[in-house]
């Protein structure tokens, strides 16, 4: 196991330098950032040299990354264009996605795997029908527009919620704004675990622990659940990073200022070091995510080995 993950770990270097490497191409290649500093009014030669100098962006892309990336592991995220630091930022902004991210987690593990499992054990039944019909209608309907509605109903018209979450972003306030983030995701955890359980039910093992007399939910629990969840656990694995980097529309919505937030407003404002800054974490969100992933499929099939 320590040297899968020592492995595994030096394979996550060069994926994460060639990832941020078109990061960084993409956002200073296809942008002016001297444009968006200078308003609606386009810069003179004078002011736009100077400030391309004091920002680095007068050196050749090949250079400002090996910069950047010798800022980044020192810790050093660079500057936003309003001269406060994106690390600042970033202590702001994460702990608020983070924390809209575990609501929409929990959403995806207590509901989609408890309706999956439901439907999975009862294929071809009228509830199995009803849930895949709702699941289809959720994955069908954009999230701007389920978060819309609930906001109009749950926040204007009822008045159960505030219509958008203060700046303190508590647990309580995430509950709606979280449903809304995790209602794909949850719909399609419940399809795969469905699908699984349905075909895992007739494998032999299952069989031989009907056979053997054991209890029924031993039998779900212990055997038929845990093998069926390798490939939920690799959706809800890899879900999290996009989870927190697409909650751009979620927190617009609601009003979070969080990873979301700082996002829209760095690609609004041509902001380079933010926005580059903020994807480089994600980044590593996913890379981490997916190697934790791996390790929970020997925990979940015992006959799983890493050498």
């Amino acid at each position: 196991m320590g040297r899968y993950v020592v492995r595994r770990l030096l394979q996550m270097i060069p994926v994460f330098i060639g990832s941020t490497l078109l990061i960084f191409l993409m956002v200073n290649v296809m942008g002016d950032p001297i444009a968006g500093l200078c308003g609606d009014k386009q810069c003179d030669a004078a002011t736009s040299a100077q400030l391309k100098k004091e920002f680095g962006l007068d050196k050749p892309v090949w250079q400002q990354y090996l910069t950047y990336m010798g800022h980044v592991f020192t810790g050093d995220f660079g500057t936003a264009f309003n001269g406060q630091k994106v690390t600042e930022l970033m202590a702001t902004a994460f702990p608020v996605t983070i924390r809209l991210t575990i609501v929409a987690i929990l959403f995806e593990i207590v509901i989609g795997i408890t309706l999956g499992v439901i439907t999975g054990l009862k294929r071809g039944r009228p509830v199995d029908t009803s849930v895949l019909l709702l699941t289809l209608v959720v994955i069908s309907v954009p999230t701007f527009v389920t978060g819309l509605l609930l906001q109009l109903l749950l926040g204007v018209e009822w008045g159960w919620i505030k219509p958008s979450v203060s700046t303190d972003a508590t647990f309580g306030e995430l509950i709606v704004p979280g449903l809304v983030l995790a209602s794909v995701s949850l719909a399609y955890v419940t399809r795969l675990t469905r699908t699984s359980i349905a075909e895992n039910r007739r494998s032999d093992y299952v069989r031989t622990a009907v056979a053997k007399g054991l209890p029924r939910q031993r039998v779900i629990v212990r055997h038929l659940l845990r093998n069926s969840l390798i490939p939920v656990v690799t959706f809800i694995g890899t879900d999290i990073g996009a989870l927190m980097g697409g909650a751009i529309v979620t927190e617009r919505i609601f009003n979070i200022h969080g990873v979301g937030y700082q996002l829209y407003q760095g690609i609004l404002r041509q902001n380079t070091q933010t926005v580059v800054g903020f994807v480089t974490v994600l980044v590593l969100v996913f890379l981490v995510a997916n190697l934790l992933v791996d390790l929970l499929y020997a925990v979940l099939d015992p006959r799983i080995r890493y050498a």
